[in-house]
């Protein structure tokens, strides 16, 4: 068996669709990766957003966020299966290494530090 690893999926599907097809589109992906062996933490959908760039003449998006572990042969077909997919317009994969995995813990947990903690208080003095 292959070695798994964790996942961040962000992807961005055409807002003009009606809400049916994009809850089918977010159905295709999450059961295309449960059908392969994929374990989902979450599956956060964001909603409409402003692109920060005109995509095919869109000025929007409805963009889903997931977390997953999954090997990297069914990355591989998940990447093929949403270039070919017209509703989806961009997406992007981040392998989390043992850093971001602590901090996607801690972030769970909501004890995330205030790394600008510092600053702040000598900037208030």
């Amino acid at each position: 068996m292959s070695k798994t690893n964790f996942y961040e999926l962000t992807y961005i599907i055409k807002s003009v669709l009606d809400e049916g097809d994009i809850k089918a589109t977010v159905e295709k992906v999450t059961n295309f990766l449960t059908e392969n062996g994929a374990k989902i933490e979450d599956v956060d959908e964001w909603g409409n957003r402003e692109l920060a760039y005109d995509i095919e003449t869109m000025h929007s998006g409805y963009f889903v966020n997931m977390y997953f572990e999954v090997t990297g042969e069914t990355m591989v077909q998940l990447e093929r299966m949403l270039k070919l997919e017209d509703n989806v317009i961009r997406f992007l994969f981040l392998k989390y290494d043992s850093k971001m995995m602590r901090h996607h813990e801690l972030a769970k947990k909501g004890e995330v530090p205030n790394i600008f903690a510092v600053e702040e208080e000598e900037e208030n003095s």
